[in-house]
C-alpha cells in the first residue's frame, strides 16, 4: 500500500523495492498515477492497511508514529491488535504501552502471536 500513484516512488531510494514487488507481489494505491506524495496520503492510507489486515502486530511505536496510528485505526474496528511492551521511559516503547492500555493484546513471548494464528479449538 503506497501513499502515492503507482507511478511514483517515494522516497526514491525505494524505487528498486517498488519494481521488485509490481513483478512478484501486489503494489496497491487509491491515488491516481502521477499523484505524488503528501503528508496527509500515509495517514490516510493507514486505514486500507488497517483494513486489510486481520491482526495488526506493533514491535516500536514513538506516541505520534504511523504504525500508532493503524495500530488505533484496527482497534477502533476490531482487527486484532498486539504489542510488544517495553520500557515506560523508552521513546520507542511508548506507542505500544498505549495500546495495551487501549486494549491491544501484550506479546511477551513467541507464542503470543503464534497463538493467535492458529485456528481457535
Amino acid at each position: 500500500m503506497i501513499g502515492t500513484g503507482l507511478d511514483i516512488s517515494y522516497p526514491r531510494q525505494h524505487r528498486d523495492l517498488q519494481q521488485q514487488i509490481s513483478q512478484v507481489g501486489l503494489l496497491i494505491s487509491e491515488y491516481p498515477l502521477g499523484v505524488g506524495p503528501e503528508p496527509y496520503h500515509f495517514v490516510a492510507r493507514n486505514r486500507i492497511i488497517a483494513g486489510l489486515c486481520q491482526t495488526v502486530i506493533v514491535v516500536e511505536a514513538q506516541a505520534h508514529s504511523g504504525s500508532l496510528i493503524t495500530a488505533n485505526i484496527a482497534l477502533q474496528n476490531n482487527r486484532n491488535v498486539l504489542a510488544v511492551p517495553g520500557p515506560i521511559d523508552a521513546p520507542f516503547s511508548v506507542g505500544c504501552n498505549q495500546l495495551i492500555v487501549a486494549g491491544a493484546k501484550p506479546v511477551l513471548n513467541s507464542r503470543h502471536i503464534i497463538e493467535e494464528f492458529l485456528p481457535k479449538i
